[in-house]
């Protein structure tokens, strides 16, 4: 069924299943984040603790420098065969990676193969991760309809943070049910059994979704053949637009979320329990918020919303993180990392579709991951690795101030841009 003869019905179901995969794909690539304080001694030699961090950090910035490489084949596979092949086999490369961490030794038993298959896992969770970005995003964005589609591809951001929300309760109950020691031990592979099992139902949900309209339309199969040439020589002003707005985003996204959890725990000084919490708490308001702001962007456009986060971002980032370092008080805490993800949401909610509108059906999924992996390859993947390093050298404000910065980039970005709610390249319902 194409989407001429789509019900509102079907198309809603359609808009579900692919986002109640992007679930299943972000729990599994979160829970290496959630849980990296109870596994980093298990695979490395026992040190100091943000040696250690620092060790897993960087082997969780490997995965997104593997993220290029999937969203590359994998989003050249989804313009040349299909967004629905290229969302199924994003999900089996992730459910191979989480299978592989969850029975992997630890070092103390096979040495340094152990960290070497973490890393293998974490490359292979970075092609699937790639690849599923600019496929899910396309598809979001070709299944709405023309009037909502801010508010419906805003769900993948929904389903991401549901992911990484989804790690972090697990953890909580882990926490509460088994203890810090058994978490120490072998709990922290459960996660990747659980991954690895949700996986094998979106295999067989997403192979049942329905193609897009705009992959089907014969205008896309009579153009140019979806490449990494034909972005460049085609469509250079759009990639470096995706990596103009992508870069900041990214980054405070990344702060706020995968970092927040250690930040809180290493330098505010709760303990990693009351982390989790914290952190959880924030994240579920933080998804509630982001159908609102991207039913805000069908109404007023994408670019005033994009150009609030990277205002507000620019003047809050450094007081909202000096006074997270210092707080004991996990209210405020709590309040702190809110604020932050509120400003975050002028991003997340809408930076999908915006990409999305910005390119033609033919190369639609290349375009919108290869630049969107390149940046968060750079940006987002090192988010830990740089924050954990000026931490190690006793300099951790300098931080706060690099991530302002690359918000201003960003900010520069989306004042020069084109508003894509009025000009979008998506085919129109």
């Amino acid at each position: 069924m194409t989407d001429t003869a789509m019900t509102p019905a079907r198309r809603l179901r359609n808009i579900v299943g692919g986002s109640a995969g992007n679930l299943v794909e972000w729990f599994d690539w979160f829970a290496y984040a959630a849980f990296t304080v109870y596994f980093a001694p298990v695979f490395f030699p026992a040190g100091e603790p943000t040696a250690q961090l620092l060790s897993t950090a960087a082997i969780f910035a490997v995965g997104f420098l593997m993220r290029p490489v999937g969203a590359w084949v994998m989003g050249v596979y989804s313009d040349r065969k299909g967004r629905k092949a290229g969302l199924t086999l994003s999900v089996s490369l992730m459910c191979a990676g989480s299978l592989l961490i969850a029975c992997t030794p630890g070092y103390a038993t096979i040495g340094l193969a152990a960290p070497a298959l973490l890393l293998l896992a974490r490359m292979m969770q970075g092609l699937s991760v790639g690849g599923e970005y600019g496929s899910s995003a396309t598809y979001l964005s070709e299944m709405a309809t023309a009037k909502h589609r801010g508010f419906w591809s805003s769900f993948q951001y929904v389903t991401l943070i549901s992911g990484q929300l989804l790690a972090l309760m697990l953890l909580i109950v882990l926490q509460r049910t088994l203890g810090e020691a058994a978490l120490s031990n072998w709990a922290w592979r459960i996660p990747f059994f659980v991954g690895a099992g949700l996986a094998v139902v979106v295999f067989w949900l997403r192979r049942g979704l329905d193609e897009t309209r705009a992959f089907n339309d014969p205008a896309t199969r009579a153009a140019p053949k979806s490449s990494a040439l034909e972005l460049v020589l085609r469509h250079p002003k759009e990639a470096l637009i995706v990596i103009g707005l992508t870069a900041g985003g990214t980054l405070a996204f990344y702060t706020y979320t995968t970092y927040l959890q250690k930040f809180l725990t290493n330098t505010s000084g709760f303990s990693k329990a009351q982390a989790t919490e914290i952190s959880a708490a924030a994240l579920f308001l933080f998804m509630l918020l982001q159908p609102a702001v991207g039913a805000l962007s069908d109404r007023i456009g994408r670019k005033p919303v994009m150009i609030t986060f990277g205002i507000l971002g620019v003047f809050c980032t450094v007081p909202i993180m000096s006074a997270l370092a210092v707080t004991t008080d996990a209210l405020t805490a709590f309040a702190l990392s809110l604020s932050a993800l509120v400003i975050v949401s002028g991003y997340t909610a809408i930076n999908a579709v915006v990409k999305a509108e910005l390119f033609p059906a033919h190369i639609r999924a290349l375009g919108v991951a290869l630049p969107y992996a390149l940046a968060n390859a750079v940006f987002g993947g090192t988010a830990e690795y740089v924050a954990l390093w000026f931490k190690l050298d006793g300099r951790e404000s300098l931080y706060f101030w690099y991530v302002t910065g690359m918000i201003g980039v960003s900010l520069i970005t989306y004042v020069l841009m084109r508003d894509t709610r009025t000009r979008s390249l998506i085919l129109e319902d």
